[in-house]
């Protein structure tokens, strides 16, 4: 039983070890080598399913406004899963459940209309600002015009932006599993355990 433990611990830590990598001369490389930005430690570069193997520019540029997107909604939506399940409602006169799942099942048809279309005007203006020349992928406020990855401040805020909307996108899954899985949607999931 022992040698088991020893030899779980040891294939854990492993995961953990560099690993040498022999320079290739690709296109990710290349795409890698200048980004400043999403190249965080302690992970550095971050694709363990090989995702962005073989694609070009466009395709990688593609990739970091979706997780940007993805990561700012999912800020949002853990914010407000707190907020709701807080009972604060800032419409319909806090009459739906403080479970949000629950909420989005007894939200009104008049409420997921403005929605879908609320969502929509932000996706439309967004490919409306992606056409201006200079875009920077996730940049929907133009803050590129006046200050570029040169500035170091800048770079830190942008990595930041990205680890925490990585951070959240993960968050809003666990918290949607705890409340589907448990029927817990608070924040004391193991509120049993403690009381």
């Amino acid at each position: 039983m022992r040698s088991v433990i020893v030899a779980s611990i040891a294939a854990s830590a492993a995961a953990f070890a560099p690993v040498s990598q022999k320079a290739q001369s690709t296109q990710l490389n290349a795409w890698i080598q200048d980004q400043v930005v999403g190249v965080t430690p302690p992970m550095g570069y971050f694709d363990p399913l090989g995702l962005s193997y073989g694609k070009d520019d466009a395709t990688m540029m593609f990739y970091r406004e979706a997780e940007l997107k993805h990561g700012r909604v999912a800020m949002a939506a853990c914010l407000g899963w707190y907020l709701d399940a807080a009972g604060v409602h800032p419409a319909f006169n806090s009459a739906l459940s403080n479970d949000p799942l629950k909420a989005a099942v007894e939200l009104p048809a008049v409420g997921w209309l403005q929605f879908v279309l609320g969502c929509g005007a932000i996706e439309w203006l967004g490919q409306q600002i992606k056409e201006r020349p200079g875009y920077v992928p996730g940049d929907l406020l133009g803050a590129s015009y006046w200050v570029d990855n040169s500035d170091e401040g800048w770079v830190d805020y942008q990595n930041k932006e990205i680890n925490n909307g990585r951070l959240a996108m993960v968050a809003i899954m666990g918290i949607i599993y705890q409340d589907v899985s448990t029927g817990e949607y608070g924040d004391m999931m193991y509120r049993q355990l403690v009381q």
